[in-house]
């Protein structure tokens, strides 16, 4: 009957949190359509805490974020999110969407990517 009890709770608390990060997504897209990037931030900040546990929502809770950026014209801070979306989700769906995001930026003027330089080994 423990058990039970304790099975019924941890899966109540878990759904719980799967609920109220949607919910906070949810906001955060409603707000990023009114055009309301401080809530967007805001909705953002509380999802990426009740998703610790899931970074798979990582890639898509910081496209969203550099969206807002470039809406706020923080076109370099919008640039260094969608970098940083390719480098650690290189496969996801939201890496090819960064990836135009840059590429949209560059031709528009807003940014410029820096050529990796090759420098000699010190001995």
């Amino acid at each position: 009957m423990r058990m039970l009890i304790a099975l019924t709770v941890a899966l109540v608390a878990t759904g719980c949190t799967r609920w109220s990060l949607d919910h906070h997504l949810n906001n955060a897209y409603r707000a990023y359509h009114e055009g309301d990037c401080a809530r967007v931030a805001l909705e953002l900040s509380q999802a990426e805490r009740k998703s610790r546990s899931r970074s798979y929502l990582q890639p898509e809770i910081s496209l969203l974020r550099g969206q807002c950026l470039e809406r706020e014209s923080l076109f370099v801070d919008a640039a260094q999110t969608y970098q940083y979306i390719v480098a650690h989700y290189p496969t996801s769906e939201y890496a090819y969407r960064a990836r135009a995001r840059l590429q949209t930026l560059e031709l528009l003027g807003h940014y410029r990517p820096v050529p990796a330089k090759a420098e000699p080994a010190a001995l």
